[in-house]
């Protein structure tokens, strides 16, 4: 395991002290010390402090509190493991979260004043435990496309679904899959979709890519089938294709023509996708509903207009976005807001489908409060149709022997 450098900035000496000694007694042999804010910043400007791994962070300091400074730290080493240390109640703290994750920083954790030695070394342990997970992401993401690459592969065909399962937290059972756009570039291997989406989006060029992606989707749903998984699967409808009136018939006559049942489909549009061109989005969305697709409101609670979204569009799936799932268990308000919309959603006679679950007690969690579906690392990363495939035999082998008959008809594993 990498030695950790870490980096303590604290206005108060002993406070200061008792962490950078409880750190020394978890076997950090590097800590550089601040006073404040300022001072950390000069530190971090010199050559030998390059190596720093961690910081940890007061929030109110003199001459430059700690919101100033993670600001100020995004720019200087982007990335970086934070711990807060603070009093403040659980909003507050909430909130900085917020800000350090749009900065680009990664927040740990917050400690209490004065912390414990069993909190700075469960925060470290995820620093350790984080580290390589996001590791694949920086062999990529450094490579940026321009539009007319992106377009040569889309004209190539060079992109396809990979599955990331949705489980009946009921049952345990997997009974659908959402599809992911995945770029297979031919010499840089996988590439995530933040390297090519918001490019098409911004140039209102995503059409073409959802049409292969939804042919290909569909494919993927006939192969499942065949081999008995009876199962639902989502994909991304692109926001700039609603205000065409022919969507409905196309994406229908897609779906029919590699000999897939609408059922089985569900179509996840955005909060903000019927905010412009209303008349004809929602001559689309209702003409798709009539057809059988599903509709999911994807991203629940991130757009502009959710109640007045929910009551014009005849969704079938409210899916709560992953920026509220996380660290809900431990945090009142975003346990408040998951909640909230399990109910809304039950209400309302629509699924509830909470995604990015990534922790146990996130599951304990939703199953208590009754969500209908989840999906997230959890469970399983998005996969190849054929990893999926044999990841639904494996999980079907572990948790259940024989499939029992679902209510809509068909064998749901």
């Amino acid at each position: 395991m990498k030695e950790l450098h870490v980096m303590v900035i604290e206005d108060h000496n002993f406070q200061r002290k008792m962490v950078v000694h409880m750190l020394h007694t978890l076997g950090v042999k590097l800590v550089w010390q601040a006073n404040n804010g300022k001072q950390a910043l000069e530190l971090l400007h010199q050559k030998e402090t390059r190596s720093i791994d961690v910081v940890l962070c007061d929030l109110d300091m003199p001459e430059m509190d700690g919101m100033e400074f993670l600001r100020h730290l995004s720019k200087l080493k982007p990335g970086i493991s934070v711990i807060i240390l603070s009093g403040m109640d659980d909003a507050v703290i909430s909130s900085v979260k917020n800000m350090a994750g749009s900065y680009g920083l990664r927040l740990l954790g917050a400690a209490e004043k004065p912390a414990s030695l069993e909190q700075l070394k469960l925060m470290l342990d995820e620093h350790q435990w984080v580290e390589p997970k996001i590791q694949p992401y920086a062999s990529i993401s450094p490579v940026c496309f321009t539009l007319k690459e992106i377009l040569y592969a889309v004209y190539e065909k060079q992109f396809e679904p990979f599955l990331q399962p949705k489980v009946e937290i009921k049952t345990g059972r997997i009974i659908g899959a959402e599809a992911l756009a995945r770029w297979r570039h031919p010499q840089l291997g996988i590439i995530a979709p933040y390297a090519f989406i918001p490019l098409l989006e911004a140039n209102d060029s995503m059409e073409e890519l959802t049409f292969q992606m939804l042919k290909k989707t569909a494919t993927a749903s006939r192969r499942l089938h065949d081999q008995g998984f009876a199962i639902d699967i989502s994909i991304n409808l692109s926001l700039s294709s609603l205000n065409d009136t022919t969507l409905a018939d196309r994406i229908t006559r897609t779906v029919v023509d590699a000999g897939v049942d609408p059922h089985h489909i569900i179509l996840e549009i955005t909060e903000s996708a019927a905010m412009t061109n209303v008349a004809e989005a929602l001559e689309n969305l209702t003409r798709l509903r009539i057809r059988g697709f599903g509709l999911s409101i994807d991203d629940y609670g991130t757009g502009f207009s959710s109640m007045q979204q929910l009551s014009r569009v005849p969704f079938t799936e409210l899916k709560i976005d992953k920026s509220f799932v996380s660290d809900s268990p431990t945090n009142h308000s975003l346990r408040v807001i998951v909640e909230s919309s399990i109910e809304l959603a039950h209400k309302l006679k629509v699924r509830s489908v909470a995604e990015g679950v990534e922790k146990q007690e996130e599951w304990d969690m939703l199953k208590r409060m009754k969500c209908d579906e989840v999906q997230g690392y959890f469970i399983a990363k998005p996969m190849e149709v054929g990893a999926f495939m044999l990841f639904c035999e494996e999980y079907a082998a572990i948790h259940y022997e024989e499939p029992k008959m679902a209510a809509q008809g068909g064998v749901r594993y």
